[in-house]
């Protein structure tokens, strides 16, 4: 047999590998022909091995909680700069022992490992000393933020079922009612006298594990109603690990901290930060950069397109910015270039990730001139391109993307039967046990390992990077 095919749109190499598929499929056929079609495999051994190569990430990380790496820091350098807001600044050890009496508080009061804490504070310095509170008394943060609807936020709160809520009185003199839901939940402000001198400095024990749940992040869903993703200390823990050693120290001596933290963006700026030993500088909104007094400290940002492509329009770029990250939503190369192109920054990187898979999945430096890709996946995760059977689909053939690893999950909060939809046994396991998460996301591996996004399965929209539900807004 004979193939023609245009020049202009294949590769020679593409269809040498279609007419191999293709061989294969006949010789499938005649072999079993009482096969369904949908169960015919028209890969090669060559091409199973090739995509196992591409998920070897395997990459050793400490066996430890998240603020046990902090307190490593603390040890290390106590009187270094841990967060900056506006012209106030808090050291390591400062944050540690203001963070250490608040937990000894908690933790005489019954919290412990995997109880829920909700945190509900204005933008400052508070922020962090709340999220490492709720991580040293063993607890799971839940974030709240005070500029939700009400209904959303008496949502969360009863879904949750938080016992404590870390806030402040300005917050609490206008959300009390709503957050104390009735009474089942206590207030706990920062900014009040709440007997901290009766409690010691010194670093709590819990009996707290890697596997205990550090925090959960409600992602809009389908239903109309949020659902909770409980995140372990050993995924976020591996994620901050790989991330210490992708990025240099001078690349990360100032990251700036202006998502949300009800987004997972923010763990990243949060921890990698305090888990390095340098500065994380927090900000209200990244739109006020402009106005930051410390942006000359900015080495790193960590945002999504739509708010770079604002930043790049109003020239508002610091200076000392080298390394920008893009997550969130789809990155167009065009806006690849004019960073590159229109400041100084020298490595613009795509990350992807759903929340269910803690912040980060893939990675890619992208290229000036380069065409889109979200790359190979992070350190401890694989990402494999699956058809309708659950099976591998040969590089250039779109399917939907699975991933795995140990950033997956634990599931979703009382949500037994919708995390067992979205985790999935492993169709390619080597061990018992093994998971995988169904992104519903469309993508297709490129001749040279790295993933290319097309889209989503279902009617998921993205505003600014936050992922929005049709089914909530009605």
């Amino acid at each position: 047999g004979n193939l023609e095919y245009n020049s202009d749109l294949f590769d020679e190499s593409t269809i040498k590998r279609l007419l191999q598929h293709y061989q294969r499929l006949l010789a499938a056929v005649v072999a079993a022909p009482e096969t369904r079609v949908s169960q015919l495999s028209f890969l090669g051994q060559d091409e199973h091995q090739q995509q196992q190569d591409w998920n070897s990430t395997a990459l050793a990380y400490p066996a430890q909680c998240i603020h046990e790496g902090i307190e490593a820091q603390v040890a290390h350098n106590p009187d270094a700069i841990a967060v900056v807001y506006g012209h106030h600044q808090l050291s390591y050890g400062e944050l540690n022992r203001r963070s250490n009496q608040l937990a000894h508080y908690l933790i005489a009061r019954g919290v412990g490992p995997d109880v829920r804490i909700g945190i509900c504070l204005e933008r400052n310095l508070d922020m962090l000393v709340g999220l490492l509170v709720i991580l040293k008394s063993g607890g799971c943060s839940v974030p709240l933020d005070p500029q939700y609807p009400v209904a959303r936020l008496r949502y969360l709160v009863a879904d949750s079922g938080v016992e404590w809520i870390i806030s402040q009185r300005a917050v609490w003199d206008s959300l009390g009612e709503t957050l104390a839901n009735g009474g089942s939940a206590s207030g706990l402000l920062l900014d009040e006298d709440w007997g901290r001198d009766a409690y010691g400095c010194h670093n709590p024990s819990t009996g707290v594990t890697p596997a205990n749940l550090a925090y959960i992040i409600y992602t809009s869903g389908s239903t109309g109603n949020p659902k909770g993703v409980g995140i372990q200390h050993r995924s976020l823990v591996a994620l901050l690990h790989w991330a210490l050693g992708y990025w240099t120290a001078p690349e990360r001596q100032g990251i700036l901290a202006a998502t949300s933290m009800c987004f997972d963006l923010s763990t990243y700026e949060f921890f990698l930060p305090l888990s390095g030993g340098t500065q994380c500088l927090l900000i209200d909104s990244i739109l006020s950069l402009a106005e930051l007094p410390q942006r000359e400290r900015i080495s790193l940002i960590n945002t999504v397109p739509s708010a770079a492509k604002a930043l790049l329009e109003r020239q508002a770029f610091p200076a000392g910015v080298r390394v920008i990250n893009l997550a969130g939503e789809p990155l167009k190369p065009a806006l690849v270039d004019s960073l590159y192109e229109h400041t100084l920054i020298e490595k613009v990187y795509d990350l992807y990730g759903p929340s269910e898979d803690t912040t980060y999945s893939t990675h890619c430096l992208r290229q000036l001139g380069g065409r889109a890709s979200i790359g190979r996946p992070v350190a401890n995760t694989q990402a494999y391109v699956l058809d309708g059977q659950g099976a591998l689909v040969p590089r250039g053939v779109v399917g939907e993307l699975y991933l795995s690893g140990d950033g997956l999950a634990r599931g979703y909060l009382g949500r037994s039967g919708l995390t067992a939809e979205k985790f999935l046994p492993h169709p390619l396991a080597e061990q018992a046990g093994e998971r995988v998460y169904r992104t519903g996301d469309l993508v297709r591996y490129l001749a040279d390992g790295q993933l290319e996004y097309l889209g989503r399965l279902d009617h998921q929209v993205k505003v600014r990077g936050f992922r929005i539900e049709l089914g909530e807004i009605e």
